[in-house]
């Protein structure tokens, strides 16, 4: 397995004859799950400010966190200042642990299709925009993210979809023709980005749609 911290000079080339040599997966929306409706509640009571302006703010500042750019309290930090207030110390602790928790949940239907395609010996790969915070959390929490031959995630390759060097870099880890991969996301916006670089693309809607694009039986 290669990782963004972890990739070796050269890479394993993909098999010819295969219909998607690699599934190049998107993480939140399709493996794991959007924020809850609890975690979300929870993040703006910890910020005690009104919840429009809040998000507007957490999304606003989100890609530059996402792409290692900015710590978590450095992230807070600037929300804060968007929003003309400041966090604490410990209020900016509580934001973190919030943050992660509203993005903990993931879908085991999903997590079993992952592990059935390791089994049967797919080429996986991961490209998540994901912080540092919550990259370590699922790590010291997850085991099936074992299966994924490289785990691209934002924080620690400086590229955050939809830009084009998260897709390159990807390439890149896997020693992959663009046109071998198919690209996994339930967003349009990085899809077509993952499209205009060559690669596959599938718009992620349900389990079993995706199973269908990968020819598998239910």
């Amino acid at each position: 397995m290669y990782d963004a911290t972890n990739r070796p000079a050269d890479a394993v080339r993909p098999r010819p004859g295969h219909g998607h040599d690699i599934v190049l997966f998107d993480m939140f929306g399709v493996i794991a799950r959007h924020q809850s409706e609890d975690g979300r509640a929870r993040l703006v009571a910890t910020a005690g400010v009104p919840e429009v302006p809040f998000w507007a703010a957490y999304w606003g500042l989100r890609q530059p966190y996402d792409r290692g750019d900015l710590t978590g309290p450095g992230y807070w930090r600037q929300v804060a200042d968007a929003l003309g207030t400041g966090f604490g110390r410990d209020q900016v602790a509580r934001l973190v642990e919030a943050d992660i928790l509203s993005w903990s949940g993931v879908d085991d239907t999903m997590v079993a299709l992952i592990e059935e395609l390791a089994a049967a010996g797919q080429r996986i790969a991961l490209l998540s925009n994901i912080p540092e915070e919550l990259a370590v959390h699922y790590e010291t929490r997850h085991a099936w993210l074992k299966h994924f031959q490289v785990r691209a995630f934002s924080c620690r390759i400086g590229h955050a979809k939809p830009e084009p060097g998260a897709y390159r870099w990807c390439l890149d880890a896997l020693g992959a023709e663009a046109g071998t991969v198919l690209f996994v996301d339930d967003r349009e916006e990085n899809v077509l980005a993952a499209e205009a670089g060559g690669l596959r693309g599938h718009l992620f809607t349900t389990p079993a749609a995706l199973r269908e694009a990968l020819r598998l039986s239910a």
